[in-house]
């Protein structure tokens, strides 16, 4: 199960709105087939690793991060691909929420006759799910929320120069991180001082992530859709309102690099559900601009907690990673 976790990691980012999958079948001890869900959401992980095992399937136990899909879509269920070919066992790790499959896709494989295991790794992959199970269940995209700041919490100086506070490995390791979401977000503001790319780059050619402003204004002259600029869309609102349009859209993953002011009514509402911070080693001062603005908190009780899950070096600076409390 735990290769087949590995090979679902393989699609975050590429895969919305269908979560990313990976699937392995193995057959006598050795492995005949796996798969992972291929961009764009199809085809699925199931299908992919059968096309790969072929007649070897038959006999088989086929280990899936994701209850097998049970609804007629672009696609049929996954749960009657698996059953078509023979496969004697199937492990899954985690039931779908998803109303259309929840319990029907191991439901159709136990009335094929098939032997189901459920539960294996279920941590493991509920965490790997964070994005698609948000947005079943709470009707929003998972978000991350990335700050990269001086050691005293600052973006840049008081004159706005903020290029670069962090060394190039860190950088690097933001693109990896932009590579692993469905959209990167950013403020009106952010947007129209710094005028930035929001892309992936470094890693070849990529699905780019798709583009998100928050602003009811004007945007700014920002890159076109082409190979190296995912889709730009501009949203406005509430928090609330424009996360829950987000996830309408199909998006179950968003990282959001600020501004200050962004990153402040995202923690306010209560819908930041990962931190990853990069750190470096100078200090701005108070007259520097602060990473996250204003909370308006009397009250420590009131402050958002987040527990720490990684810390790691990189390069010079130090990267942590952080999940709501």
């Amino acid at each position: 199960m735990r290769h087949a976790l590995a090979l679902a990691r393989r699609g975050l980012g590429n895969t919305w709105p269908n979560p990313a999958v990976g699937c392995v079948i193995l057959r006598g001890g050795v492995v005949v087939g796996r798969g992972w869900t291929q961009p764009g959401g199809r085809p699925h992980a199931e299908v992919m690793a059968l096309t790969q095992a072929g007649p070897a399937a038959q006999g088989a136990t086929a280990y899936v991060t994701l209850e097998p899909c049970a609804h007629h879509g672009k696609t049929p269920p996954c749960a009657e691909a698996l059953a078509r070919a023979g496969i004697a066992r199937v492990v899954s790790a985690l039931t779908d929420p998803d109303p259309r499959v929840t319990g029907r896709g191991h439901a159709i494989l136990r009335a094929a006759g098939i032997e189901v295991t459920e539960g294996v790794c279920e941590a493991e992959a509920r965490e790997l799910q964070r994005g698609f199970l948000t947005r079943v269940v709470q009707g929003r995209p998972m978000l991350t929320l990335k700050l990269a700041s001086s050691f005293d919490g600052r973006i840049a100086t008081q004159s706005g120069e903020s290029q670069w506070i962090t060394g190039p490995e860190a950088r690097r390791h933001v693109h990896a991180l932009r590579l692993t979401h469905d959209a990167v977000m950013v403020g009106g503001g952010t947007a129209r001082a710094d005028r930035p790319a929001l892309n992936v780059r470094g890693f070849g050619a990529v699905r780019q992530p798709v583009r998100i402003v928050v602003s009811g204004g004007a945007l700014p002259d920002l890159p076109v859709e082409d190979a190296d600029h995912g889709p730009l869309w501009q949203v406005s609102g509430t928090p609330a309102a424009f996360m829950a349009e987000l996830a309408a859209r199909g998006l179950t993953r968003v990282l959001c690099e600020g501004g200050g002011e962004l990153a402040a009514s995202l923690l306010r509402a209560g819908l930041v559900d990962q931190l990853v911070g990069y750190t470096a080693g100078l200090a701005l001062g108070a007259e520097g601009r602060p990473a996250i603005g204003a909370l308006g908190l009397e009250y420590l009780a009131d402050a958002p907690r987040f527990r720490l899950v990684e810390t790691r070096r990189i390069g010079l600076d130090l990267m942590h990673r952080w999940l709501r409390a």
